[in-house]
C-alpha cells in the first residue's frame, strides 16, 4: 500500500489553509497513494495558542470536518486529518484531535491527543494545557488496500512521540503502522524528532508515517518539518525537509513479516 505524508506551512486564516491541503492531497492521490496523512494543525495556526479555540468544532460536523469528508470521498483516499480543534467539555479548552476517513466519506475513527507539550527554554514557551484537554485512549483503525491487505493503524498525535508507552500498546493491540501527525518546533526538531521516529519504528518493528509542519509562519513561529516514512528496521524512505509538499512510500507487508521474523524482539519482551 502507498501512503503519504503531507507537510504544510499553515497560516492563520482556515480557508487558505484547506486550499493548500487539498492541493496536496490530490497530488498524494496523482502519486497512486491510498492513505493520505495531514499534520497537526493542518486548519489554522493562530497568533496565539488559545486561538483555536475560536475554531472549535462539535464532533460531526464544521468546515474542517467537512473538508475531510469531501475530499476522502472525491479523491478515493483514506484521509487522516493531522488535528482538529474539537468542542472540549466547558468553552476554555478543546480536545485536539486526530480524525480518520474513509473513502466513502465517513468518520471512522477519532483520537484525541493524550500528551500535551509544555517547553520553556527562556525564549520559546508553550504550555498545551491553557487551551487544550487531553484524550485518555488510544486508537486504532483498520484500512483495506485496494489489494485487498488489511493494515492495523495506530494514531497519534506530536508530543506523544517521547512516549513510547502508546506506540508499544498499539503494537501490542496488532498495529504494523504508526501515524504521527506533529508541529515540532524547529529547537526541538532539530535535536530530536528523526531520533525519536526511527527509535519508536524500530522498537516496534514497525511502520511509522509523520507529517509535519515544516517552515516560518505567518505567527513567527518557525517548525522543523523533515515528515518521513521511516520502516521496521528505522530506514528513513523518503522525507520531505522544508516548506510544503508531500513523501509517498510503499508500504510492504513482506518486508514487514521479514523483518518481525529475523528479530522477534517483540516476543522477548519481558517487562
Amino acid at each position: 500500500m502507498k501512503a503519504a505524508a503531507l507537510q504544510m506551512v499553515s497560516g492563520i486564516a482556515r480557508e487558505p489553509n484547506l486550499r493548500a491541503a487539498r492541493a496536496l492531497l490530490e497530488q498524494a492521490r496523482d502519486a497512486g497513494a491510498e492513505l493520505a496523512v495531514l499534520p497537526e494543525h493542518f486548519g489554522a495556526l493562530g497568533l496565539h495558542e488559545r486561538d483555536k479555540l475560536a475554531l472549535a468544532e462539535p464532533f460531526g460536523g464544521g468546515p474542517m470536518q467537512d473538508f475531510l469528508a469531501e475530499s476522502a470521498r472525491a479523491l478515493g483516499l483514506w484521509i487522516v486529518g493531522g488535528t482538529v480543534p474539537l468542542a472540549g467539555s466547558d468553552a476554555a479548552r478543546v480536545f485536539n484531535s486526530s480524525l480518520a476517513f474513509a473513502p466513502s466519506g465517513a468518520c471512522v475513527a477519532r483520537y484525541d491527543k493524550i500528551h500535551l507539550f509544555r517547553f520553556d527554554n527562556g525564549r520559546e514557551r508553550f504550555d498545551e494545557a491553557h487551551s487544550v484537554e487531553p484524550g485518555r485512549a488510544p486508537v486504532a483503525i483498520d484500512i483495506t488496500a485496494r489489494s485487498g491487505e488489511r493494515w492495523r493503524v495506530g494514531l497519534s498525535v506530536c508530543y506523544d512521540l517521547r512516549f513510547p508507552e502508546l506506540y508499544r500498546a498499539h503494537v501490542q493491540a496488532g498495529a504494523d503502522l504508526l501515524l504521527v501527525p506533529s508541529a515540532f518546533t524547529h529547537t526541538t526538531g532539530q535535536a530530536h524528532w528523526e531520533l525519536l521516529l526511527r527509535a519508536r519504528a524500530i522498537e516496534n518493528l514497525a511502520y511509522v508515517l509523520a507529517p509535519a509542519q515544516g517552515g516560518v509562519h505567518e505567527n513567527g513561529r518557525r517548525t522543523w518539518g523533515h515528515s518521513m516514512l521511516v520502516d521496521p528496521w528505522g530506514q528513513v524512505l523518503a522525507q520531505w525537509e522544508e516548506g510544503s509538499g508531500i513523501v509517498v512510500g510503499t508500504l510492504s507487508r513482506e518486508r514487514l513479516a521479514a523483518v518481525r521474523t529475523q528479530l522477534p524482539a517483540r516476543e522477548h519482551r519481558v517487562l
